[in-house]
């Protein structure tokens, strides 16, 4: 078995093995460590994968998460969700409660039942520790060993049933092979699992199966298209014959819920980050089919702006608020169009409405800051992207305005500890540690250096690490 088969088969256990039971206290492997492994897991997948950073988006599906999370016994993970932009159909984990869901398969989902669906399944897996199950069944694993074999996840796994069901590596543990088998029994406890923290969590259940049975057509297309959930969480006809089952034994009744907020989160997916000629076709058919439908003129008006079409966007978002007229995330949308379009008085009348109508509104803030900052109202656009910059989920270049307008201002202190942490958000090591060293030699409190000093000791350690990564991987290449 070569390197590269080796890596991949491992990374299919590690990432995707679900044997879901009782989490073993005996686990040879700490909490401190599989916390370890997380990190190290994802810093190779944030270099290999594009992650949509959407505040409306990022904020819904965490907040599904968060309440699923809720109602579980308590967890020795901080759990943290990624929406991975990709057009295909998967989710996964990876150590220490890292939740990954594909935009194509959050797009091809019509609930928050759904959604539901697959996060509890997901953070079933990571309850019960079994990624630390593998690793600590294998004993030759070290921590040396994870960076590579994480990259095994980016070799090509997708489509290889085979792998899924008898799955073995050697040439990693000093060239003795270890048979793992994937359990069709795990996959349903883990359903299992997910489907008791839907039921307390508020749900009936049945998103999972739906969600499950839309995977499962995809494969119909042909075996080019299988999705990566089948081959890395398979026997999915047995999978919803048992979630069948256990809806019929318990009669799960419907539950009424507000669609809006999924609908809403789903508009701006589709429209923002799907393919941009779809996107626009789709919610163009939406305003002809039914011209009185503001969500459609709103997707089709976001679906717009992306493509530069400011002045239609405008004339659509309008066209919802005629139905609409109060509801704050269509207003907020309509300050960032006119924002995007030079409109920069029109954007911050309508931006400074919304502030207060949305529990933090990073949007809002965000564009209204760079409005002011445009206009040259460098402290009031000062004291909205600091706002911003402490609220969740916020936009990744808000560091990056908030030095500006320092700078602006000529307080250089804090200009540079901006920049710098802008490019530390960015995995820009050098830049950031250029910026903060400038910082440093600035920062007038005490307070300040320790910070900074703390940050700049913590970057240079990882950049460190990375140049010793790096010059052993091209000492194996020789």
């Amino acid at each position: 078995m070569n390197i590269r088969s080796a890596i991949v088969g491992l990374t299919i256990i590690l990432v995707t093995f679900t044997a879901v039971a009782i989490p073993n206290l005996a686990l040879g492997i700490t909490i401190k460590e599989e916390e370890e492994m997380g990190r190290e897991f994802l810093k190779i997948i944030q270099k290999r994968f594009e992650f949509i950073h959407d505040p409306t988006i990022q904020t819904y599906v965490e907040g599904i998460g968060r309440k699923i999370l809720a109602v579980m016994p308590p967890q020795p993970f901080e759990y943290h969700f990624y929406v991975v932009k990709e057009d295909v159909y998967n989710a996964f984990a990876i150590p220490a409660g890292h939740v990954f869901i594909h935009s194509g398969l959050l797009a091809a989902m019509e609930s928050e039942e759904e959604l539901a669906g697959i996060l509890a399944h997901e953070i079933a897996h990571v309850y019960c520790r079994h990624i630390s199950q593998r690793i600590d069944a294998s004993k030759k694993i070290n921590m040396a060993t994870l960076a590579g074999v994480a990259a095994g996840i980016f070799l090509g796994v997708g489509g290889d049933a085979t792998a899924s069901s008898a799955l073995t590596f050697g040439s990693i543990a000093a060239g003795r092979a270890t048979a793992l088998a994937y359990s069709r029994e795990n996959e349903i406890q883990a359903d299992q699992l997910g489907l008791e923290y839907l039921v307390k969590a508020g749900y009936n259940g049945r998103g999972l199966m739906e969600i499950l049975k839309k995977i499962r057509s995809k494969q119909w297309y042909g075996s080019d298209q299988v999705p990566g959930y089948l081959s890395t969480h398979p026997a999915s006809e047995h999978r919803i014959a048992y979630v069948d089952s256990w809806l019929s034994s318990r009669q799960t009744a419907p539950k009424t819920k507000n669609r809006l907020p999924f609908q809403r989160m789903h508009i701006r997916l589709v429209a923002h980050y799907s393919d941009e000629t779809i996107a626009v076709q789709e919610f163009k058919n939406a305003t002809r089919d039914d011209p009185s439908n503001p969500m459609g003129h709103y997707g089709y008006a976001l679906a717009l702006a992306r493509g530069g079409e400011y002045t239609q966007a405008i004339a659509h978002i309008k066209k919802a608020l005629e139905h609409r007229a109060f509801d704050p995330f269509i207003l907020q949308d309509l300050g960032r169009i006119y924002f995007l379009n030079g409109q920069y008085e029109e954007a911050i009348k309508t931006l400074e409405n919304t502030v207060g109508m949305i529990p933090d509104s990073v949007e809002s803030l965000f564009f209204l800051g760079r409005s002011k900052l445009v206009l040259g109202r460098y402290q009031e656009a000062v004291d909205d992207l600091r706002l911003a910059v402490g609220k969740p989920n916020g936009h990744r270049q808000t560091y990056l305005f908030l030095g500006e307008a320092y700078g602006k201002l000529g307080n250089m202190a804090e200009a540079h500890y901006y920049l710098g942490r802008h490019y530390e958000k960015n995995r820009h090591l050098k830049n950031a540690i250029f910026h903060l060293e400038k910082a440093l030699a600035l920062a007038r409190t005490a307070t300040r250096k320790t910070h900074i000093q703390d940050l700049l000791q913590r970057l240079k350690k990882q950049k460190k690490k990375e140049r010793r990564k790096k010059q052993h991987e091209e000492s194996q290449k020789r």
